[in-house]
């Protein structure tokens, strides 16, 4: 039997093939039912959403759309993972400016925002307003928060030059 190791969020985990998952399950059934990580969305499942949007060694992903085979070895970081002092965790929480709105309002897609903005800023910590829009371009609201995203990106990014790069 194959074995993958995959580090979800700084802890490794084995899954056998035929075992505990088959070889066309995705990431995102690995992380919702097999690890128990609701953060991570499942909506389309086709990959046209960005709700299931996790990191894999530092990049945004379609969790929905990855095979879990591919993940091998490899680090994994969902919205779990970030943590409530994350630069861009508090930036999205903190966003509520007057003409701008809310980034978070039924909340079903801001963990697949947090974390398309969060692979964008480990690329580019100081993006333009184009630069977000075209991170986040994959993610849909159905509550039309995009503008308060792109503000809550670009104080994350504000915030991480305030605190000299720091990620967190």
């Amino acid at each position: 039997m194959d074995i993958i190791k995959v580090c979800v969020n700084g802890t490794w985990h084995e899954f056998g093939i035929g075992r505990d998952i088959e070889p066309q399950h995705t990431l995102a059934y690995v992380i919702r039912e097999k690890l128990g990580l609701t953060g991570t969305k499942i909506s389309c499942d086709t990959g046209e959403c960005g709700a299931c949007t996790v990191l894999v060694d530092g990049k945004a992903v379609l969790s929905c759309i990855t095979p879990a085979m591919t993940v091998d070895g490899r680090e994994v970081t969902t919205v779990e993972g970030l943590g409530l002092d994350d630069v861009v965790v508090r930036a999205f929480a903190n966003q509520c400016e007057p003409g701008y709105g809310t980034a978070m309002q039924c909340g079903f897609c801001t963990p697949g925002f947090v974390m398309s903005a969060k692979g964008l800023l480990n690329e580019n910590p100081d993006p333009t307003e184009e630069e977000i829009v075209t991170a986040i371009s994959g993610n849909l609201c159905r509550c039309g928060t995009y503008p308060a995203v792109v503000r809550a990106v670009l104080h994350a990014a504000e915030e991480m030059k305030r605190l000299g790069g720091a990620g967190a």
